[in-house]
């Protein structure tokens, strides 16, 4: 079960850098480092809910690999808008977050699991911030991944939205094999810091043209991560180490093989997924009850950042799960 108590509620929270020019978050967005029970230093964002609106309680951000906190700040803006405070987390590994490996642009972790500790942290600062209950999980990509555990394990929100959840890695078939006997073999040796196959420390958003990318149909949007890490250079990440593609592949196995718990949730998948793995995505929803899928036509992976018709009804949605379940 997820150990809330293994974080003292009074954490000690202190100022951390905040990007507000590039986040285009609501008034009053800041950031704070946060220790983890192992020792990991974290940021997290808070995104305050707009004083116009009526407070509806706190959403749980949890993004996705290579991301932090600023790229969450329009999302953050429409949340705040609604009454919603949010608090988006720099994973560690990644943002601002403590990097674990001398190659600060190889996303790494030790064990997957560990990333549960900076859940712990993360409802933690919640609590320490006094920000209002009922909180609500919303998880993207990795951060899928993560959440899917949280909740398993007790994360105490009213109910979880998965965008793009990674609970299954898009490879051609006969690589999988490959990744999983390499990927192992290297665990106890120097090469488990190397670079997992065909990825590169340049951030994906930098090398990418707009033209055909993975992540969104939206070029604004794609500007919009863009400057992120072209302005704030701290903020990049390239391609994971074969230690962190190991232990992502064990835990998407592991998770595979679990009942979905009994919370309300929603997930929405673009039709043009081509990251994460769509069939484990629509098997985990069929077997979630009280669970739906949205079908984004014509989306790619980032559907928080894909254009307005594909964005905004996902939001909508969001925001009903909320209300019901509050």
């Amino acid at each position: 079960m997820l150990d809330l108590g293994m974080m003292d509620t009074d954490m000690g929270l202190t100022d951390a850098p905040f990007f507000a020019n590039v986040a285009q978050g609501p008034e009053g967005s800041a950031a704070y480092w946060a220790g983890t029970a192992d020792g990991v230093r974290i940021r997290l964002g808070h995104f305050p809910a707009s004083p116009q609106a009526k407070a509806r309680g706190t959403v749980l951000m949890f993004p996705g690999r290579t991301e932090y906190v600023e790229k969450y700040g329009r999302a953050g803006k429409l949340f705040s808008d609604a009454g919603y405070h949010t608090l988006a987390v720099d994973w560690r590994g990644q943002g601002l977050g403590q990097r674990l490996v001398s190659d600060r642009l190889m996303g790494h972790v030790g064990k997957f699991t560990d990333y549960q500790h900076d859940v712990a942290a993360v409802v933690a600062a919640a609590r320490e911030l006094e920000l209002p209950e009922p909180y609500y999980m919303v998880a993207h990509s990795m951060g899928g991944c993560i959440g899917l555990r949280a909740v398993m394990e007790g994360l105490p929100v009213k109910a979880a939205v998965f965008s793009a959840p990674m609970w299954g890695i898009v490879m051609k078939p006969v690589l999988r094999p490959v990744a999983w006997v390499v990927s192992t073999a290297v665990r106890p040796t120097p090469f488990a810091r190397f670079y997992a196959p065909s990825t590169v420390p340049e951030p994906y958003v930098l090398k990418a043209a707009f033209d055909d990318n993975m992540l969104t149909t939206d070029e604004d949007m794609f500007g919009y991560m863009r400057s992120h890490v072209s302005s704030h250079t701290d903020l990049q990440l390239g391609g994971p180490s074969l230690q962190w593609l190991n232990e992502a592949l064990r835990e998407m196995l592991h998770l595979s093989k679990q009942p979905s718990p009994d919370l309300p949730m929603h997930c929405t998948l673009g039709s043009n997924e081509r990251i994460v793995e769509a069939s484990r995505i629509k098997d985990r929803c069929e077997r979630w009850p009280n669970g739906t899928l949205t079908i984004a036509d014509g989306a790619e992976h980032e559907v928080m950042m894909e254009r307005d018709d594909v964005r905004l009804p996902f939001f909508e949605r969001m925001l009903a799960l909320f209300e019901a379940n509050r």
